[in-house]
């Protein structure tokens, strides 16, 4: 009996040791997943994404790898496969790239709202014009070289450059035509919106701006919202994994535990409150449930992958 004890014991150690040494082997000898993003400069900017990636790394063991760019650049990185994750915010590109076999699985994570953010003296007088007068109003005084009236431009085929063209057509202009090259009250910044709000401020103009980056930057500004309304003004942002058929050599498995990572209920919780401790509003809307604000299906907004 006593020798039938001592074994059973010794057993039972033994098994736990092997239990131990599996558990070990599990969570320090397996290297990390890399998960390769390109998004847009307005995530990147306003420090959400910061704030979001340390859970996913955690939960996933993986290392997350973003590049930010405007729209149009992060979608030329998706095409080419440089990434395993597109975050932009231009759907009709992005209705696009999908068509064309590059995208799956897209997502609708958040959303906020574009403004027109100028000098307080405004001295075009475009507060609380809707935005096409307002742009009507900055283009006759500024090619009238009315002093104090300029624009500046992101200018670099982004989510927001887009956003401005499609604000200049419903005014009843051609981009290329009527504004582009009109005059020096239009300037192309060819940045990003921090730096295009940074440089807005310098010259004392106005610009388009998507409100989160406007908050995050506004401590370091002069500039105030001029025009905030307007169903034009609405900025949705997305997700997507690359296609594998297109490039075999992107890490699906990742990708889609990211867009399950930012559909879940607990990121759009973090989403919805991210800013408001430092601004007193949040930088972004979460998505989930708003699927008629944002007019699109409801499965975009909330239902996970497979």
């Amino acid at each position: 009996m006593q020798k039938r004890t001592i074994f059973l014991l010794a057993a039972m150690m033994v098994a736990a040791l092997l239990v131990c040494g599996c558990t070990q082997t599990a969570t320090t000898t397996e290297p990390p997943q890399t998960l390769r993003i390109a998004t847009t400069t307005s995530l990147y900017d306003t420090g959400l994404l910061d704030s979001l990636v340390p859970g996913f790394e955690g939960e996933h063991n993986a290392v997350v790898q973003i590049v930010s760019a405007g729209t149009g650049k992060a979608i030329e990185y998706g095409q080419r496969g440089d990434v395993d994750i597109l975050m932009v915010h231009d759907r009709a590109r992005e209705d696009a790239f999908l068509a064309d076999g590059y995208g799956l699985n897209r997502r609708v994570i958040a959303y906020n709202y574009f403004v027109v953010v100028g000098p307080e003296a405004d001295p075009a007088g475009i507060k609380g014009m809707q935005p096409e007068e307002a742009f009507r109003t900055i283009y006759a005084l500024g090619t009238n070289d009315t002093n104090g009236v300029a624009f500046i431009s992101r200018g670099d085929n982004s989510g927001t450059h887009s956003k401005e063209k499609a604000i200049w057509k419903s005014a009843g202009f051609n981009y290329t035509e009527d504004i582009q090259q009109s005059g020096v009250w239009y300037i192309e910044a060819g940045k990003g919106m921090g730096d295009t709000l940074v440089m807005t401020n310098e010259k004392q103009a106005y610009t388009l701006s998507d409100i989160g980056t406007f908050l995050a930057y506004k401590g370091d500004l002069d500039l105030v919202p001029l025009v905030d309304s307007g169903a034009i003004l609405l900025n949705v942002y997305s997700v997507m994994e690359i296609n594998p058929a297109k490039h075999p050599g992107v890490n699906t498995s990742i990708a889609k535990d990211w867009i399950n990572y930012m559909v879940s209920d607990d990121v759009q919780q973090q989403i919805a409150e991210y800013g408001v401790a430092e601004y007193g509003q949040p930088l972004f809307f979460a998505a989930s449930g708003k699927a008629e604000t944002i007019g699109v299906p409801a499965n975009e907004c909330a239902t996970p992958l497979a």
